[in-house]
């Protein structure tokens, strides 16, 4: 009985190396040497296994053509891809491969130039970016996974481990499924490295010289859209039980899905979503800030000279609605501010780093998940819907005093300025239509009440009025787009508002500059708006 036609199992005799990353290699090619496989080795990869004691056969003496053009031609050559392609059972591809003398390939160990770290490499120019396109490795690549049924694909240092056990269980083969797996896994490389050329050389400013320094245009938004990114968490299920969902990370190492998480339950759906809306706030601000969501809005944020102080006037403004929500703080949290935090049951805490006295205070919360964070440049945001996707440049705007415009005959006073600058930077954050009540004391802004997610703007302005818990009279108010009508602005003066930051730009705007005038509110204008949709 033939085993290999029950079991899929498949003979490495010959094994092709040419790998970027070496990590691992020469103890992966002494596990294949064991097992009598001929080492056959390009370049570079050749003198390691060489200097490690390997016996290696040259590219060039399988080919009998040298490796030319400074490297770019070495394994683009028949007796490589002849020997890479030719299906084992096809008594036609066996006359041919016999004809030309093209020795089988059982196994390619290749990963590729590194085209994306060298692309970010400060003072990289284009030359030097186009001479990382790997033509070769991808080449390869492609014809050891089309014939996966004869060929064996090693794209990744990662695997050969579990590589190394299958083949030492099996005397030298290894199976059909895990070769259809390494297949699979090559062409998602190939995918994902054309992906990242394209969508860099889209981005790349022409020079007359490609030696010179490149310029990358982030602005523009991209002709296409590419998502290559890989799977990095399988999570127990989405926005609700009956929804499947996962974490897939960009690569770069930063922001909330790179989190390194330092203790707890693993974090949901909701959990990475609201951390995301957490950090995004709380990176908003210079001054140490805390900010607490709920459902993606925040009920209570602050700005503090510790973290402790934040944390507390944070919470002061809605400590019934932080229960069980997700706390942004935008500096190291220490002992003081952990021993405080940790009276709060709280489901994340997201912050750039944890002092080990906090850790420890927070250890004994078990289910409390901390995660350290590095921040991340989002230049623009994806949004699915049906049939499609929406994209647009992140909203990145920040708004100074130089910014605005005085509309009302009171200008507002400095305190009021301040405060009026923080509400606004705290209702880019809040879903529209969205209003948020705050004030400036003790030389640090803090939330008073937030009114989120209605569908009239009045009525925000009720709801947050509706949540405070400190008192109302002299805070300010933020709007994030104007008033259609004074009536928002009058139910906003009479609940103790002195002073209001808007967009401006309504056809009424005369008439609700009018109400301030009569209210003796101090109005000023950003003219920019901030809706957030979700």
């Amino acid at each position: 009985m033939n085993i290999e036609n029950t079991t899929g199992l498949k003979p490495i005799r010959r094994a092709l190396l040419s790998v970027t990353d070496k990590s691992g290699l020469v103890d992966f090619a002494r596990a294949l040497a064991s097992h009598n496989v001929e080492l056959v080795s390009t370049g570079g990869t050749a003198k390691a296994l060489r200097d490690a004691g390997l016996t290696v056969r040259d590219i060039s003496d399988l080919t009998g053509f040298p490796e030319m053009l400074d490297g770019r031609v070495k394994t683009l050559h028949p007796k490589v891809h002849g020997g890479i392609l030719h299906i084992r059972g096809n008594a036609s591809h066996v006359a041919s491969v016999t004809e030309h003398e093209i020795q089988p390939i059982d196994m390619v160990v290749v990963n590729l130039y590194a085209f994306e770290k060298t692309a970010q490499k400060p003072g990289v120019s284009a030359a030097e970016i186009i001479e990382n396109i790997d033509i070769g490795g991808p080449s390869m690549v492609r014809s050891a996974a089309k014939n996966f049924e004869d060929v064996a694909i090693v794209t990744a240092a990662a695997d050969y481990a579990k590589l190394t056990e299958e083949f030492a269980a099996n005397s030298g083969q290894l199976g059909r499924a895990t070769r259809w797996q390494l297949a699979k896994q090559a062409f998602a490389t190939t995918a994902a490295y054309d992906a990242a050329i394209a969508s860099t050389l889209e981005t790349l400013v022409e020079s007359a010289d490609p030696h010179d320094k490149v310029v990358f245009d982030t602005e523009t938004l991209p002709k296409t859209i590419r998502i290559i990114e890989p799977q990095a968490a399988v999570l127990r299920y989405g926005e609700n039980p009956h929804q499947q969902a996962a974490l897939y990370v960009d690569g770069t190492g930063t922001g909330v899905a790179a989190g390194k998480q330092l203790q707890g339950k693993e974090l949901s759906y909701n959990n990475l979503v609201d951390l995301d809306a957490c950090w995004d706030l709380v990176s908003e601000f210079d001054e140490t800030a805390v900010v607490i969501i709920k459902h993606t809005n925040p009920c209570g944020a602050s700005t503090g000279a510790t973290v402790l102080e934040a944390y507390t006037r944070a919470l002061e403004a809605d400590p019934i609605s932080a229960f069980g929500g997700v706390i942004g703080i935008n500096r190291e949290v220490d002992a003081a501010a952990a021993e405080e935090i940790a009276k709060l049951f709280v489901e994340a805490i997201v912050a750039p780093s944890f002092t080990p006295e906090a850790v420890a205070r927070f250890a004994a919360k078990k289910n409390l998940r901390l995660v350290e964070i590095k921040p991340a440049h989002t230049p623009r945001v994806i949004k699915q819907v049906s049939g499609g996707l929406l994209v647009q440049s992140a909203d990145s705007l920040r708004i100074t005093a130089a910014d605005l415009t005085t509309a009302t005959k009171r200008q507002p006073t400095p305190e009021e300025l301040r405060a009026l600058l923080f509400a606004w930077s705290v209702c880019k954050y809040v879903k529209s239509n969205a209003i948020v009540y705050a004030r400036f004391a003790d030389g640090h802004g803090q939330t008073v009440g937030i009114g989120a997610g209605q569908m009239s703007r009045v009525d925000s302005a009720r709801f947050g009025a509706m949540k405070a818990i400190l008192p109302l009279a002299g805070t300010v108010a933020a709007s994030d787009a104007f008033f259609p009508f004074p009536d928002g602005l009058e139910v906003i003066a009479e609940a103790g508002a002195t002073a209001i930051i808007q967009p401006g730009g309504s056809v009424r705007d005369a008439e609700v500059i009018a109400a301030a005038d009569r209210l003796n509110i101090a109005m000023v204008f950003t003219g920019v708006r901030h809706f957030r949709h979700g």
